[in-house]
């Protein structure tokens, strides 16, 4: 069986992550969306709502799993059998930081790193210019799936 990861803090899921997961799963059989616990981290969204944002929007997919994690990334791929790291690319600059990780993780594992790039009409959308437009009461609809809308 082909299981990946597709981590992230998903603060919150939008329409980008969406996508890439969306084609993702078709790629391999079970896709585990691995929410990252970073104590340091000053989150929007609850661990709990950003759970449910996810688990909500993939309801209609049973090979779709939501988990989170705290730690190394390839420790949790190991801990629950996944050979596979899946990564959105939006522009040149992702590229460099995942490639860095990428190599990094195959060093520490065997784990393969996939790179999907997100499609052209999403790629300008990210978590942090969600939370912007959010703070700043603007419209975030065009930017995130339903089950983020209904929460505000």
């Amino acid at each position: 069986m082909k299981r990946a990861i597709f981590p992230g803090s998903f603060d919150p899921l939008t329409l980008g992550h969406f996508d890439i997961i969306q084609r993702g799963i078709t790629l391999f059989d079970e896709l585990v969306i691995a929410i990252g616990i970073n104590a340091e981290k000053k989150y929007m969204f609850s661990l709990e709502e950003r759970k449910r944002f996810i688990e909500q929007a993939f309801l209609e997919f049973p090979n779709i799993k939501v988990m989170t994690y705290q730690g190394l990334t390839v420790d949790f791929c190991r801990t629950i059998g996944a050979g596979f790291i899946l990564r959105g690319l939006r522009n040149p600059g992702d590229f460099e930081f995942e490639k860095a990780i990428a190599h990094t993780n195959r060093k520490l594992s065997d784990i393969e790193t996939v790179f999907l790039l997100t499609s052209s009409g999403k790629s300008y959308i990210s978590s942090s210019i969600v939370r912007d437009v959010i703070r700043n009461g603007g419209d975030f609809t065009g930017l995130v799936p339903e089950t983020v809308r209904l929460s505000h």
